[in-house]
């Protein structure tokens, strides 16, 4: 197997595993929850496929695909409405304002949960200003973090991608 072939099945493997758990909805699951699941199954997927090689690639990023969405749906089942508008308010600002490397947080002091997010690089993709970045979501001593990148759209809001 080539390496194209193994991350388009590595591709596959993480979306099946986000897909079998969004079907999870009608069982009490709620949308927050199952937002997160999708999230960390996807990271979880995409971290799994870099290590090893051949088969043990594929199983590292099944295995990563499952792990990340327990642990992202755990999360998404924590954060509530204004937990995720901070979250996404800090995040739209930090990748309008903030350079790469320095950190922006948030704070609800209702819930308790905090954040960061913190650019790590700018580039340009087809004449569209893109930015990687990380996230970290603490709920009580717990903390998870996840990496992604956004690209400016023309109304100038960030879309991750």
């Amino acid at each position: 197997m080539t390496v194209k072939s193994l991350r388009l099945a590595a591709a596959i493997v993480a979306l099946t595993a986000a897909l079998g758990l969004g079907a999870c909805e009608g069982n009490n699951v709620g949308p927050k929850q199952t937002v997160g699941a999708l999230g960390g199954a996807v990271l979880g997927g995409f971290l799994g496929s870099q290590i090893g090689g051949g088969s043990g690639q594929l199983w590292a990023t099944g295995a990563g695909a499952v792990l990340g969405a327990l642990a992202g749906s755990e999360v998404g089942k924590s954060l509530d409405r204004a937990d995720r508008a901070y979250l996404g308010q800090t995040t739209q600002a930090s990748l309008e304002h903030t350079r790469s490397g320095e950190t922006s947080t948030w704070s609800n002091p209702d819930s308790g949960h905090s954040g960061s997010v913190t650019p790590t690089r700018t580039f340009q993709r087809n004449g569209t200003y893109c930015r990687e970045f990380q996230q970290s979501v603490t709920i009580g001593r717990a903390s998870e973090q996840a990496y992604g990148t956004a690209c400016r759209q023309p109304d100038g809001t960030w879309k991750i991608q």
